[in-house]
């Protein structure tokens, strides 16, 4: 999705709308000249703090998980609309939440214009990793260049911003970018951008609210910046910055891997395996879903990261089992890379069977507004049905019975489902075990959420022969899953 800066404007260009602005720009003008918006080509800021984990909240009710920042850098030019962030991150522990053993993560992420792009970070002396091109990502992180302060005023003058005086001082400024995408900003009595806000689409919260403060501004080389920077997106934190260097105008230079720059998207491909009569695992990509046959009707397990996906696991399910309608679809957990493409399966008609916290959260979300990137649910203007699981919901045809439980305990998520065919002994799970490749070694010390599905299992008394995990390469069996914890739970 492109989101241009438009147009990009230099620095003459910036000073020739400054001398035409309208009495009533004229905060919007004073801000401009305090912070050097037309100076201020390019800037590198420093710091440290917290990241949150967007989407992946630990049950509905809850924050986005945190991270804690021992390093962030953003490159950012202004003048050709592109920026490059790095983090070296590492999740911090809730208390009485059990989760792995947290690792450093480092993230090296770009945009330039219209295209964005990570670079995966690879050990020292190791080969060098290709780009991978982040099609979504654009609008999001073009966003992030137009919320700073410097960034945020040009952009105003750029898109012929309007302005209203705020009671108490300041002013509301407020633009709109490529037709659609709409930034409002407080500038205060002293000339400072203190709130920018912006909205991006997302596929479970639609138009998204991105809001960025900006607070403790002190001089770094001549230009007033701030020293402190909190964004929220979908209510809660996402990041919380405290910044100790800032440079202007220095080598933002950011070029575009030709591999990146002739890329385009691909669309989603799905393969159906059959697993028992009438019970077919869907892979293609990272996320995996689970077709199963009942009498007269189809039921998928996992409706993952978008629309996309989701149109082309139901062709995929249709084109495997002509003829019958998708009834239901049973959702694990509400973390956005499981339930971005559930908002299809209800516009084609199936009941969303998911743990009981998710409805609420569920039908909370989907009412938001949907301007941005309207989706097949949103235009058709038809609601959604769930269905509650609350321990145990069982769907049987009278011939096949599909169990979905509740999986209790875990740290990954209080709101947490997994699905068993007693028929065929065949577990559905997505997130609480990822199966490794065939003949990889047993980890050093096992994944406490597999530990919690194996003491799962054993409660429920599930007599298990495979295991179609919604992550991972392979199809495994219960002696599988026990390798990879080491027999932790067997004592328990």
């Amino acid at each position: 999705m492109s989101f241009p800066l438009r147009p990009v404007l230099g620095a003459t260009a910036i000073l020739s709308l400054l001398a035409a602005l309208p009495a009533q720009a004229q905060t919007l003008q004073s801000a401009v000249r305090a912070l050097d918006a037309a100076g201020t080509r390019s800037i590198q800021l420093t710091g440290s703090g917290s990241w949150f984990q967007f989407g992946q909240a630990p049950d509905p009710s809850l924050p986005w998980p945190r991270f804690d920042v021992s390093r962030y850098v953003a490159d950012i030019d202004y003048e050709k609309g592109s920026a490059r962030v790095q983090i070296n991150r590492i999740q911090a522990l809730e208390a009485g939440r059990e989760r792995p053993v947290p690792v450093e993560q480092k993230v090296d992420q770009y945009v330039s214009g219209p295209v964005a792009w990570n670079l995966p970070v690879i050990a020292p002396g190791g080969t060098l990793a290709a780009p991978v091109p982040q099609f979504a990502a654009v609008a999001e992180r073009t966003a992030e260049i137009l919320s700073t302060p410097q960034g945020f005023l040009r952009a105003a003058l750029a898109n012929k911003a309007r302005s209203r005086p705020l009671k108490g001082g300041g002013s509301e400024v407020a633009f709109t970018v490529g037709g659609k995408h709409r930034f409002v900003g407080h500038i205060n009595a002293r000339n400072e951008v203190a709130v920018v806000r912006t909205w991006v689409d997302n596929p479970v919260l639609g138009d998204t609210l991105v809001e960025t403060r900006f607070s403790d501004y002190r001089d770094f080389g001549g230009i007033p910046f701030p020293s402190h920077i909190a964004r929220s997106q979908g209510g809660y934190p996402v990041l919380d910055l405290k910044v100790n260097d800032v440079r202007i105008n220095g080598a933002a230079s950011i070029a575009v891997p030709p591999e990146v720059a002739s890329a385009t998207p691909v669309a989603p491909v799905v393969k159906a395996d059959k697993l028992a009569e009438g019970v077919y695992y869907l892979t293609g990509g990272t996320h995996h879903s689970v077709l199963i046959e009942q009498a007269d009707h189809l039921v998928v397990v996992e409706a993952p990261l978008n629309e996309e996906r989701s149109l082309a696991v139901i062709a995929k399910a249709k084109e495997t089992v002509p003829g019958k309608p998708i009834k239901y679809l049973i959702n694990t957990h509400a973390h956005f890379d499981h339930s971005g493409g559930l908002r299809t399966f209800a516009r084609e008609g199936a009941v969303i069977v998911t743990p009981k916290a998710n409805v609420p959260y569920y039908r909370k979300v989907w009412a938001a507004p949907r301007t941005l990137n309207p989706d097949s649910l949103a235009r058709s203007r038809k609601g959604a049905v769930f269905a509650e699981v609350d321990g145990k919901r069982v769907l049987s045809d009278g011939k096949r019975s599909i169990e979905v439980h509740s999986i209790v305990g875990s740290g990954h998520s209080d709101a947490f489902a997994l699905v068993y065919l007693p028929g065929e002994k065949i577990l559905v799970e997505g997130d609480a075990y990822t199966p490794a490749a065939a003949n990889a070694p047993a980890p050093s010390r096992p994944n406490p959420y597999a530990v919690n599905l194996h003491d799962n299992i054993r409660r429920l008394g599930l007599d298990v022969a495979q295991i179609a995990a919604l992550h991972g390469p392979r199809v495994v069996t219960l002696a599988d899953l026990r390798l990879a914890i080491g027999e932790q739970s067997a004592s328990r």
